[in-house]
């Protein structure tokens, strides 16, 4: 059983197919996540392992999403931040996130994100209108969330570099080839991330990446260590991806996993990764 540390999940989703699809779940591996996922399913599984705050990230490109999580958010005691969505290369980005802090919830929009790993240009990041939607973003005092695949990290690195006023989170580790056993070029890639002092990296999805049905915490090891001690317990963040994570393992086997991942740390450092990096890098 988990012991009862004090834990921020950075990084959960909610999803409502009958008030919108989730167009990106298909195929038979996918198919236990087609139902609905709530507050209410989560909360329980959630408290019952220590976790007393959370971070609601975005799942789909559409707009009313976001101000759906908002109200959700402002309604929850337990929800402390929102990563939302935005068109990046619209015209008005700025005009789009004042907007949204003046809607119900506003105030625990935290950050933006958006399906990077979706798009076929590895080097979608670099282009000038999507930089001037981080431009906004990093005006509005907002982080900005990293989806990407492995293959799309130097361009991610190279944005980092040029953009050094926004703090770049960087989604379950940059999702690394877990299942084929492969370090590089990945943690190659991630150090030279972790080398900007503006980027911060979270400690999730590795379940998912692994073998989902034969997974073991010696399979994931050397990738938690690649970014422990690449980024450290200052910029490391806990998040369980649930529901996601329920494709290879329960809610609190992912707090029990990150937990023993960490086991080499002081109390003090692991305090930081399951609960003070977040709050930090997020303002909760």
């Amino acid at each position: 059983m988990t012991g009862q540390e004090r834990i921020v999940d950075a990084h959960h989703h909610v999803w409502d197919l009958s008030v919108r699809d989730q167009n990106w779940i298909t195929g038979d591996e996918l198919a236990p996540l087609r139902r609905d996922f709530t507050l209410a399913d989560l909360e329980p599984e959630a408290r019952a392992v220590g976790v007393r705050a959370t971070v609601l990230v975005q799942t789909v490109t559409v707009a009313e999403e976001t101000p759906e999580f908002l109200a959700l958010a402002q309604d929850s005691d337990f929800v402390a931040g929102v990563v939302g969505w935005c068109d990046l290369t619209a015209p008005d980005v700025a005009g789009t996130l004042a907007a949204l802090r003046e809607l119900p919830g506003g105030d625990r929009l935290v950050g933006i994100r958006h399906q990077v790993q979706g798009e076929p240009d590895p080097a979608w990041l670099l282009r000038p209108d999507v930089r001037r939607g981080l431009r906004a973003v990093a005006d509005a005092g907002l982080v900005y969330d990293l989806v990407v695949q492995a293959r799309q990290l130097p361009a991610t690195v190279q944005t980092a570099a040029l953009m050094p006023e926004l703090t770049f989170v960087l989604d379950h580790a940059g999702k690394p080839p877990v299942a084929a056993g492969e370090l590089r070029p990945w943690a190659d890639d991630v150090r030279a991330l972790a080398a900007r002092p503006n980027t911060v990296c979270k400690l999730s999805g590795l379940v998912t990446e692994a073998d989902p049905r034969s997974w073991t915490v010696r399979d994931l090891r050397p990738y938690a260590d690649t970014v422990l001690d690449a980024f450290g317990p200052d910029r490391l963040m806990f998040g369980s991806d649930w529901p996601v994570c329920r494709l290879a393992a329960t809610y609190e086997e992912v707090v029990d996993t990150a937990r023993t991942l960490t086991d080499a740390l002081s109390g003090d450092e692991r305090a930081r990764v399951l609960a003070t990096t977040a709050e930090r890098v997020y303002g909760l």
